[in-house]
Protein backbone atom coordinates (compact mmCIF):
# COMPACT_ATOMS: atom_id res chain seq x y z
CA UNK A 1 0.00 0.00 0.00
CA UNK A 2 1.65 3.52 -0.74
CA UNK A 3 2.79 5.13 1.75
CA UNK A 4 0.51 8.16 3.01
CA UNK A 5 1.59 11.94 2.49
CA UNK A 6 1.11 12.86 5.31
CA UNK A 7 -0.10 11.94 9.77
CA UNK A 8 -2.02 15.61 10.24
CA UNK A 9 -5.34 15.53 11.62
CA UNK A 10 -7.87 16.60 8.86
CA UNK A 11 -8.74 19.33 11.61
CA UNK A 12 -5.24 20.41 10.99
CA UNK A 13 -5.33 19.93 7.43
CA UNK A 14 -8.36 22.34 7.42
CA UNK A 15 -6.85 25.89 8.58
CA UNK A 16 -4.09 25.57 5.22
CA UNK A 17 -5.59 23.06 2.46
CA UNK A 18 -8.30 25.59 0.76
CA UNK A 19 -8.60 25.20 -2.79
CA UNK A 20 -7.33 28.75 -4.18
CA UNK A 21 -7.11 29.46 -7.58
CA UNK A 22 -3.46 30.86 -7.44
CA UNK A 23 -1.87 27.47 -6.03
CA UNK A 24 -1.91 26.41 -9.65
CA UNK A 25 1.79 27.37 -10.78
CA UNK A 26 0.98 26.67 -14.91
CA UNK A 27 1.55 28.29 -18.21
CA UNK A 28 -0.85 30.57 -18.64
CA UNK A 29 -1.33 30.71 -22.56
CA UNK A 30 -2.37 26.95 -21.95
CA UNK A 31 -5.28 27.90 -19.21
CA UNK A 32 -6.46 31.01 -20.43
CA UNK A 33 -9.33 28.97 -22.33
CA UNK A 34 -10.63 25.48 -23.37
CA UNK A 35 -9.86 25.48 -27.48
CA UNK A 36 -13.31 24.64 -29.13
CA UNK A 37 -11.49 21.79 -30.75
CA UNK A 38 -10.40 20.41 -27.84
CA UNK A 39 -11.49 16.34 -28.82
CA UNK A 40 -14.26 15.73 -26.08
CA UNK A 41 -14.18 11.78 -27.06
CA UNK A 42 -10.48 11.06 -25.86
CA UNK A 43 -10.60 7.81 -24.64
CA UNK A 44 -10.64 8.01 -20.92
CA UNK A 45 -7.36 6.85 -19.14
CA UNK A 46 -9.19 4.14 -17.78
CA UNK A 47 -12.64 4.25 -16.83
CA UNK A 48 -14.50 3.02 -13.06
CA UNK A 49 -16.13 -0.05 -12.40
CA UNK A 50 -17.61 -1.28 -9.15
CA UNK A 51 -14.86 -3.82 -7.62
CA UNK A 52 -14.89 -5.21 -4.19
CA UNK A 53 -13.06 -1.86 -2.86
CA UNK A 54 -9.95 -2.03 -0.90
CA UNK A 55 -9.75 -1.79 3.29
CA UNK A 56 -12.81 0.91 3.45
CA UNK A 57 -14.31 -1.96 5.75
CA UNK A 58 -11.98 -0.12 8.45
CA UNK A 59 -12.75 3.42 7.37
CA UNK A 60 -15.58 5.18 9.74
CA UNK A 61 -18.07 6.91 7.11
CA UNK A 62 -16.20 5.31 3.77
CA UNK A 63 -18.06 3.65 1.42
CA UNK A 64 -15.99 0.51 -0.61
CA UNK A 65 -16.03 2.58 -3.46
CA UNK A 66 -16.20 5.50 -4.69
CA UNK A 67 -18.32 6.08 -7.70
CA UNK A 68 -20.22 9.88 -8.49
CA UNK A 69 -22.98 8.12 -6.89
CA UNK A 70 -21.19 6.79 -3.77
CA UNK A 71 -19.79 10.37 -2.89
CA UNK A 72 -23.48 10.35 -1.27
CA UNK A 73 -22.40 7.75 0.96
CA UNK A 74 -19.31 9.52 2.76
CA UNK A 75 -20.02 11.15 6.12
CA UNK A 76 -19.06 14.65 6.74
CA UNK A 77 -16.18 13.60 8.94
CA UNK A 78 -14.00 11.41 6.20
CA UNK A 79 -10.83 12.96 5.16
CA UNK A 80 -9.32 11.83 1.81
CA UNK A 81 -6.01 12.39 0.71
CA UNK A 82 -3.49 11.48 -1.33
CA UNK A 83 -0.98 8.15 -0.68
CA UNK A 84 2.35 9.16 -1.93
CA UNK A 85 4.17 6.57 -3.99
CA UNK A 86 6.50 8.52 -5.59
CA UNK A 87 8.45 9.58 -2.35
CA UNK A 88 10.62 6.75 -2.84
CA UNK A 89 10.48 6.03 -6.27
CA UNK A 90 13.90 5.86 -8.57
CA UNK A 91 12.05 7.35 -11.09
CA UNK A 92 11.18 10.24 -9.91
CA UNK A 93 12.03 13.83 -7.83
CA UNK A 94 10.54 16.20 -5.82
CA UNK A 95 10.38 19.68 -8.02
CA UNK A 96 7.99 21.60 -5.73
CA UNK A 97 7.69 20.55 -1.90
CA UNK A 98 4.42 20.44 0.21
CA UNK A 99 3.03 24.08 0.17
CA UNK A 100 1.33 24.04 3.61
CA UNK A 101 -1.91 24.80 1.17
CA UNK A 102 -2.49 21.04 0.19
CA UNK A 103 -0.15 20.63 -2.64
CA UNK A 104 2.95 19.36 -4.20
CA UNK A 105 5.05 18.47 -7.55
CA UNK A 106 7.64 15.53 -8.36
CA UNK A 107 9.38 14.97 -11.92
CA UNK A 108 10.71 12.54 -13.65
CA UNK A 109 14.67 12.32 -13.12
CA UNK A 110 14.62 12.47 -17.31
CA UNK A 111 12.88 15.78 -16.93
CA UNK A 112 10.33 15.22 -19.45
CA UNK A 113 7.14 15.25 -17.57
CA UNK A 114 5.36 16.29 -14.10
CA UNK A 115 2.65 15.27 -11.66
CA UNK A 116 1.29 18.21 -9.72
CA UNK A 117 -1.13 16.62 -6.77
CA UNK A 118 -3.20 18.67 -4.43
CA UNK A 119 -5.74 17.97 -2.27
CA UNK A 120 -7.79 19.76 0.67
CA UNK A 121 -11.25 21.55 1.18
CA UNK A 122 -13.38 22.67 -1.80
CA UNK A 123 -14.42 26.02 0.17
CA UNK A 124 -14.13 28.11 -3.19
CA UNK A 125 -15.69 26.12 -5.39
CA UNK A 126 -19.60 26.01 -5.96
CA UNK A 127 -20.11 22.28 -5.99
CA UNK A 128 -23.54 20.41 -6.56
CA UNK A 129 -24.76 18.22 -3.63
CA UNK A 130 -25.79 15.08 -4.59
CA UNK A 131 -23.55 15.50 -7.59
CA UNK A 132 -20.26 14.86 -7.72
CA UNK A 133 -19.69 14.48 -11.43
CA UNK A 134 -20.98 18.34 -11.85
CA UNK A 135 -19.09 19.00 -8.86
CA UNK A 136 -15.71 17.74 -10.48
CA UNK A 137 -16.55 19.75 -13.53
CA UNK A 138 -16.80 22.88 -11.05
CA UNK A 139 -13.55 22.37 -9.60
CA UNK A 140 -11.58 21.86 -12.91
CA UNK A 141 -13.80 24.90 -13.73
CA UNK A 142 -11.84 26.79 -11.20
CA UNK A 143 -8.53 25.51 -11.57
CA UNK A 144 -8.60 26.31 -15.36
CA UNK A 145 -10.86 29.42 -14.34
CA UNK A 146 -13.53 29.21 -16.38
CA UNK A 147 -17.11 27.74 -15.46
CA UNK A 148 -18.49 24.29 -15.28
CA UNK A 149 -20.57 24.43 -18.67
CA UNK A 150 -17.30 24.93 -20.71
CA UNK A 151 -15.52 22.09 -18.89
CA UNK A 152 -18.41 19.59 -19.33
CA UNK A 153 -18.63 19.00 -23.01
CA UNK A 154 -14.55 18.29 -23.02
CA UNK A 155 -14.47 16.59 -20.01
CA UNK A 156 -14.15 12.42 -19.88
CA UNK A 157 -14.67 10.14 -16.98
CA UNK A 158 -11.72 8.37 -15.85
CA UNK A 159 -10.58 7.44 -12.52
CA UNK A 160 -7.83 7.05 -9.83
CA UNK A 161 -6.91 4.23 -7.65
CA UNK A 162 -8.64 3.51 -4.05
CA UNK A 163 -6.67 2.83 -1.02
CA UNK A 164 -4.64 0.51 -2.76
CA UNK A 165 -3.05 0.82 -6.08
CA UNK A 166 -4.43 -1.24 -9.22
CA UNK A 167 -7.71 -0.74 -9.20
CA UNK A 168 -10.62 2.20 -10.43
CA UNK A 169 -12.69 2.36 -7.65
CA UNK A 170 -12.63 6.06 -7.64
CA UNK A 171 -14.09 8.35 -10.97
CA UNK A 172 -13.27 11.33 -11.51
CA UNK A 173 -13.31 14.19 -14.54
CA UNK A 174 -10.16 14.60 -16.76
CA UNK A 175 -9.60 17.43 -19.36
CA UNK A 176 -6.80 17.36 -21.78
CA UNK A 177 -4.93 20.18 -23.13
CA UNK A 178 -2.09 20.36 -25.99
CA UNK A 179 0.77 23.12 -26.89
CA UNK A 180 2.76 22.10 -29.75
CA UNK A 181 4.49 18.75 -28.52
CA UNK A 182 3.64 19.57 -24.63
CA UNK A 183 0.28 17.61 -23.30
CA UNK A 184 -1.10 17.81 -19.77
CA UNK A 185 -3.99 15.97 -18.47
CA UNK A 186 -6.13 17.35 -15.53
CA UNK A 187 -7.86 15.29 -13.26
CA UNK A 188 -9.81 16.21 -10.51
CA UNK A 189 -12.43 14.53 -8.50
CA UNK A 190 -14.75 16.84 -5.82
CA UNK A 191 -16.47 14.97 -3.14
CA UNK A 192 -19.59 17.32 -2.14
CA UNK A 193 -20.80 15.60 0.92
CA UNK A 194 -17.59 16.14 3.13
CA UNK A 195 -16.20 19.75 1.10
CA UNK A 196 -13.16 17.76 -0.18
CA UNK A 197 -11.18 17.47 -3.88
CA UNK A 198 -8.42 16.23 -4.96
CA UNK A 199 -6.78 16.91 -8.43
CA UNK A 200 -3.71 15.12 -10.42
CA UNK A 201 -2.07 17.35 -13.19
CA UNK A 202 0.50 15.28 -15.48
CA UNK A 203 2.67 17.32 -18.00
CA UNK A 204 4.41 15.76 -20.26
CA UNK A 205 6.68 17.22 -23.29
CA UNK A 206 7.75 14.80 -25.52
CA UNK A 207 6.76 12.07 -23.55
CA UNK A 208 3.53 9.76 -23.85
CA UNK A 209 1.31 11.83 -21.09
CA UNK A 210 -1.28 9.13 -20.95
CA UNK A 211 1.02 6.09 -19.60
CA UNK A 212 2.74 8.60 -17.20
CA UNK A 213 -0.67 9.68 -15.77
CA UNK A 214 -1.85 5.44 -15.75
CA UNK A 215 2.05 5.17 -13.89
CA UNK A 216 1.19 7.98 -11.29
CA UNK A 217 -2.41 6.82 -10.89
CA UNK A 218 -1.32 3.60 -9.84
CA UNK A 219 1.83 4.13 -7.29
CA UNK A 220 -0.67 6.86 -5.57
CA UNK A 221 -3.96 5.46 -4.40
CA UNK A 222 -6.22 8.17 -2.75
CA UNK A 223 -6.53 7.05 1.06
CA UNK A 224 -10.08 7.41 3.00
CA UNK A 225 -10.08 7.37 6.70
Amino acid sequence: MSSMRTKASPSRLAAGAVMALAILPLSGCLFNSIPADTPAAEDPISTPEPTTGGDSGENDGAPATLSFEDGDLLSDSVYIEWGDGLMTDDGWETTSADDGNGGWAYGTIDGTCTAQFWQGYTSDVQVTPGDDSASSDAMLGAILQTDAATITPNAVDGAFSYQVGGNTDVANRQITGQDGDRTWIMSARAFATPGLGVYLIVDCTGGDTKAVLAEVIEKNALIAY
